[in-house]
């Protein structure tokens, strides 16, 4: 669901902002509006960025290999990190240079006209209403798909703790997208009114810095996707009492996950059996658990247990995984 979802929510701003752009870019040709020219590399980030994250959900579908036993799941998670690194630097870098540069150039005295001067000083404004109302049907797509799996979290709490990166991604970049342009109807406008550039250039510095935060908090979350993440709380409390619950399992020592792909699961745990089994009924009693396991949680596809005798640090099955914490 959160694939398909999040599929569709990238398809839908890959259109958006592609269409955008180009709209952007004639305004910016017509008046040279730095706040124009900052939101038109903007779109252009935008729109490379939706392209990158459908080549990684293509590639990520590779079977695995010798190499890679694993699969090629945590791709998504590779292209989601090149995303925050184009958005930061061709989005937010961009647009704090050009607000840097045409600060300089106004100060010097070489920077008026354009704007002011042009005969199609208002086509900005035009462009950048539309381009609202295009990335508000972008950005409504996004919280459509994403509401069909944020359960009961609020949306900072879905962006922390969604697996998938398509959404989480999207979603901020949709809302930067929209606040961006915001500000830069609200420069261009304020300069149009007052015959002051400066107000042009702080749109394009705002501009810039909202991508820039986005695309760090992007950075951040996606980072320690990569490194590798557990499941999620309620996902472990499901495996515990999967396992506990199977017949000939004494205890769990210990359990250990991490989500070899947004939708892929790897489980390690070790298992307690009695002293005296016989080495059918561990057998026995791993496949039990395995297929217990397997049918409370279909992200597991990837299940190692291990079994030992019970000791005194051990972790009974039925004692609650607590919140956060897979393991022990």
């Amino acid at each position: 669901m959160a694939t398909e979802g999040g599929t569709k929510a990238v398809v839908a701003a890959l259109l958006a902002n592609t269409g955008i752009a180009i709209t952007k870019f004639g305004a910016w040709a017509l008046t040279q509006s730095a706040s124009m020219l900052a939101e038109a590399i903007h779109s252009v980030a935008d729109a490379g960025n939706q392209a990158l994250l459908l080549v990684g959900g293509k590639r990520a579908k590779r079977e695995a290999t010798e190499e890679h036993p694993f699969g090629y799941g945590r791709e998504r998670y590779v292209y989601a990190f090149i995303v925050a690194i184009v958005l930061f630097s061709v989005g937010g870098l961009f647009a704090l240079y050009e607000a840097y540069h045409k600060f300089h150039e106004l100060a010097e005295g070489h920077g008026e006209g354009g704007l002011l001067t042009s005969r199609w000083k208002y086509v900005p404004l035009v462009v950048l209403g539309l381009a609202i109302v295009m990335e508000s049907f972008s950005f409504r797509t996004a919280i459509v798909e994403s509401n069909k799996v944020r359960g009961d979290h609020n949306w900072w709490q879905f962006i922390r703790r969604e697996k998938a990166p398509e959404l989480p991604v999207i979603l901020l970049e949709d809302l930067a997208a929209l606040l961006g342009l915001v500000v830069a109807f609200a420069g261009v406008g304020l300069a149009l009114l007052t015959q002051n550039l400066y107000f042009d250039v702080v749109g394009s510095a705002v501009i810039g810095a909202l991508l820039v935060t986005v695309a760090v908090i992007l950075g951040v979350e996606v980072k320690s996707q990569l490194l590798g993440e557990g499941a999620k709380p309620e996902a472990v409390v499901r495996i515990r009492e999967a396992i506990g619950s199977t017949s000939g399992v004494e205890g769990i020592i210990h359990l250990k996950t991490m989500h070899v792909a947004p939708e892929e699961l790897l489980v390690a745990a070790k298992i307690a059996v009695a002293p005296l089994a016989t080495a059918a009924d561990v057998a026995e009693t791993i496949d039990a658990a395995e297929r217990a396991l397997r049918e409370a949680e279909p992200m597991a596809t990837q299940v190692f247990l291990e079994p030992d005798i019970q000791s005194d640090d051990y972790v009974p099955a039925e004692r609650p995984a607590v919140p956060g914490t897979p393991g022990h």
